[in-house]
């Protein structure tokens, strides 16, 4: 798919489907929220959600009183969706409509000091996709910063929203990312769909050591 093929197909995704029924929705996103309130972070560091789509994480930040968070995904209709939800806090969220793959607002951005992507890298099947991804990652995320990353299991999906995704173990994130980020955390994580069905996750969290 072409970047414009992708932006259309993520913005059909998000206009012609109720949210509440898509295939990764989640009504409190619990394992990311939990592992940032575990971090301790300064409530004013900047959080970048990559592919936030309609994430329900950006509420529970807010309602955590943090007031720097940097919400970006290549789909605008999500990000209205977002924005209507969220309401008067709205303002306090940083909005970039961007391709993580091929970015323009990204680059722009000062540093942060987490990186928080929960089924996004899944998409990303070509090498030279995965290879923006990462060099986005190591140009934004501080020293000492944080990455939280969960994506489809080695057992699980192998499409999603009619897409051919790619499946990781800790092991195979930790060898992506090199050897400037240490893993820290990881564990299994089986997320029950809207639909009744379950699919199966790793969440990793590493810290940026050089």
């Amino acid at each position: 798919m072409s970047q414009i093929d992708i932006e259309i197909h993520w913005n059909n995704t998000y206009t012609k489907n109720e949210v509440t029924k898509l295939g990764w929705y989640e009504g409190v996103s619990v394992p990311s929220l939990d592992i940032i309130k575990e971090l301790n972070l300064n409530k004013e560091g900047p959080i970048l959600i990559v592919g936030c789509g309609s994430t329900t994480l950006i509420d529970s930040l807010l309602d955590e009183k943090y007031t720097n968070i940097i919400a970006s995904d290549i789909s605008e209709e999500a990000i209205k969706i977002l924005k209507k939800r969220i309401g008067n806090n709205e303002k306090s969220v940083t909005w970039i409509v961007d391709d993580l793959t091929n970015p323009s607002s990204l680059n722009n951005i000062n540093e942060v000091a987490l990186w928080q992507d929960r089924a996004v890298l899944h998409f990303l099947t070509e090498p030279h996709q995965q290879d923006q991804y990462l060099n986005l990652m190591n140009n934004l995320v501080k020293v000492g910063g944080y990455v939280i990353i969960a994506v489809f299991a080695m057992d699980g999906a192998i499409k999603c929203s009619g897409l051919n995704v790619k499946r990781y173990s800790s092991e195979t994130l930790s060898e992506f990312l090199g050897t400037d980020y240490k893993l820290l955390k990881s564990f299994d994580y089986l997320y029950n769909m809207p639909s009744g069905d379950t699919r199966p996750y790793v969440y990793t969290l590493f810290k940026r050591v050089n």
